[in-house]
């Protein structure tokens, strides 16, 4: 016959579960039973012991090891929406014949309509290369976007973030291939052009400043976030201004690396898990990253809507290379490269904010506040 449990022991045990949820799991072995293990035993227990614990977790609380459903389509749909958007723009200023008017009277002309403070900023990058390893050209871009990649790194392999680190080295290994479209993407003669006649769409150099920027977002804790985002988001526009400004590459090239790199960082936040995100008792929420996040996604509108207001006054002009227009088109190709960079940039701040540091009952200190119940 069965032994039947009183009323009193489950109610206990039901108590002490509520009090304790990680004694649900189980307690662990004993000590004499892990000293006479082997070593590969040991590895195998410690992973079966985590498996555990996440599997009690999310059983308690799914937001403890992944994101709310919700910011997971949200990453998904603004990373679609993004990339969708940077073919658009290439259509449009390649397929078009004001679109190839447009460019180049950019690129004829951009370096010298460059403010004296945003020349000094950009002029390091557009030296010539500093040197070469085993026959690939260096310059400072690639110096110092290496370094920045290999900071971040190290930042996630100390603070332990494992899933993180795979989900890194998908979206670098995305934006890497993409730099391959330069060569796939046509470029059909429309008009006669001062600037080469190939196609240049994406500018590799500015996808590995938008890279290290993203990586650097990645990987550094919440109260850090929203510097990074500023730090990536100036270091981005610095760079689309000297690839352009050194005549290597036209607007649209600039705009469709930083929208690229862009969706394909939502589209790996759509993923985020486990030690991708925020350890669930150092979760909280983050004024500054409201204030920075909702500054630089309102700026950033602003000014793609101010760039986009200019292109349409001086959409006459394009198709009779008319001076006058060659200002307006120097102004316009800032204002949409900085709007571009701080609309991009703020978004993956929020999105990322919401997927490593989804709030919860278990995620926080204590119970949240919560409305009084209405009694009966």
């Amino acid at each position: 016959m069965v032994p039947q449990a009183s009323p009193a022991s489950a109610w206990s045990a039901l108590e002490t579960i509520a009090d304790h949820p990680l004694r649900a799991l189980g307690s662990p072995a004993p000590a004499a039973r892990k000293r006479k293990a082997a070593a590969p035993d040991e590895h195998a227990a410690d992973i079966d012991d985590e498996a555990a614990i996440e599997h009690g977790l999310a059983r308690r609380d799914p937001l403890t090891v992944r994101p709310r459903v919700s910011s997971r389509v949200l990453c998904a749909v603004f990373g679609v929406l993004m990339i969708a958007i940077s073919f658009g723009a290439w259509w449009i200023a390649v397929r078009t014949e004001d679109g190839q008017s447009y460019e180049d009277m950019v690129f004829s002309g951009f370096h010298d309509s460059l403010p004296s403070w945003a020349s000094a900023l950009v002029a390091p990058f557009i030296s010539r290369n500093i040197t070469s390893i085993a026959g690939h050209p260096l310059n400072f871009t690639v110096i110092v976007s290496a370094l920045l990649i290999v900071v971040a790194a190290v930042v996630m392999l100390v603070r332990k973030r494992w899933w993180l680190v795979g989900q890194s080295a998908v979206f670098a290994a995305l934006c890497f291939a993409s730099t391959y479209l330069k060569g796939v993407l046509p470029r059909p003669f429309i008009i006669n052009t001062v600037s080469q006649p190939a196609n240049s769409a994406p500018s590799g150099h500015t996808m590995l400043a938008v890279v290290a920027g993203v990586l650097l977002l990645f990987a550094v804790p919440r109260g850090c976030r929203a510097w990074m985002a500023l730090v990536g988001a100036a270091y981005a526009l610095v760079i689309g201004l000297s690839v352009i400004a050194g005549a290597w590459h036209r607007p649209v090239d600039v705009v469709m690396s930083l929208l690229l790199a862009g969706g394909f960082a939502l589209l790996a936040m759509a993923f985020t898990r486990t030690s991708g995100m925020d350890a669930p008792g150092k979760r909280a929420s983050s004024p500054s990253v409201q204030i920075v996040g909702t500054v630089m996604i309102t700026a950033g509108v602003l000014c793609c809507c101010y760039a986009a207001y200019i292109m349409w006054q001086i959409e006459p002009g394009l198709s009779l290379s008319a001076s006058w227009a060659s200002v307006g088109a120097h102004v316009s190709t800032f204002a949409m490269i900085a709007g571009v960079s701080s609309l991009v940039f703020g978004m993956l701040l929020a999105m990322r904010q919401i997927t490593a540091s989804p709030l919860s009952r278990a995620g926080l200190v204590g119970a949240p506040p919560a409305p009084p119940k209405k009694k009966r």
